[in-house]
C-alpha cells in the first residue's frame, strides 16, 4: 500500500512547527534538512518555505549575502491581536459615519439621482438584450461555425466517396450495392 502524500497545510504546520519548537532562527539549507525529518520532501521545503514568508507567518531577513528565516509563537499572536484591533477601530469607524452622517437635502437629491440613474441603466440594459440577437460579433461567430461545420460535412461526403471508390476498385463491388450496405442515399453530394 502507497503512502498518501501531505497536504500542502500540513506541511507548512510541520515546517512552522520546526521554528515554533527550536525558537531559533535558520537558512533555508537549515531547513531543508530538518524538513524530510518531519515528513515534509526536501523539494517541496522551499516552495512551502516561501508561503509561509508570503503569508507573514515565518519572517525572512537577508543579512550580507544569507537569507535566515524565524518565526515565534508570539509574533502571530500579536498579528492576530493587531488585525483584532483594526477591524474593531474599522467597525466604530463605520458605526461613527453612519450615526453622524446628516441627512441633507444635497443627499437626499443625490441619492435620488442615484436611484433613477440605476433604473435607468436597467432599461438600457433589457433594451440592449432585445437587440442582442443583432449583435455583428455574435453574427460573426456563427458565420465561423457555420463555415467550419460546412467545410467538416464536405470533407466527411469526400471520404465516403474515397472510401466507395476504393471498395469498388479493390472488391469489385457495385456502386449501389456499397451505398445500400451503408445506407447512403443516392443525391449524397458536397455543401454549396
Amino acid at each position: 500500500m502507497s503512502r498518501k502524500g501531505l497536504s500542502v497545510d500540513e506541511k507548512r504546520k510541520r515546517i512552522q512547527k520546526i521554528f515554533h519548537e527550536t525558537g531559533e532562527f535558520y537558512q533555508l539549507k537549515d531547513i531543508e534538512k530538518l524538513g524530510p525529518k518531519r515528513g515534509v520532501v526536501t523539494q517541496s521545503v522551499k516552495d512551502v518555505l516561501m508561503s509561509l514568508v508570503d503569508d507573514g507567518l515565518v519572517t525572512m531577513d537577508k543579512i550580507g549575502t544569507s537569507n535566515y528565516f524565524w518565526s515565534y509563537p508570539s509574533a502571530a499572536i500579536q498579528s492576530l491581536i493587531n488585525e483584532e484591533e483594526r477591524q474593531k477601530r474599522l467597525q466604530n469607524e463605520i458605526s461613527e459615519a453612519k450615526e453622524t452622517r446628516q441627512d441633507t437635502e444635497e443627499r437626499q437629491k443625490v441619492l435620488m439621482e442615484l436611484k433613477e440613474a440605476k433604473e435607468r441603466n436597467e432599461e438600457l440594459e433589457k433594451e440592449l438584450s432585445k437587440y442582442k440577437e443583432n449583435d455583428p460579433v455574435l453574427h460573426e461567430k456563427k458565420e465561423k461555425a457555420a463555415k467550419i461545420a460546412k467545410e467538416a460535412a464536405n470533407r466527411w461526403t469526400e471520404n465516403i466517396w474515397e472510401i466507395e471508390s476504393y471498395c469498388v476498385n479493390n472488391y469489385n463491388m457495385d456502386r449501389t450495392v456499397f451505398k445500400q450496405s451503408f445506407d447512403i442515399p443516392e443525391d449524397l453530394d458536397v455543401l454549396n
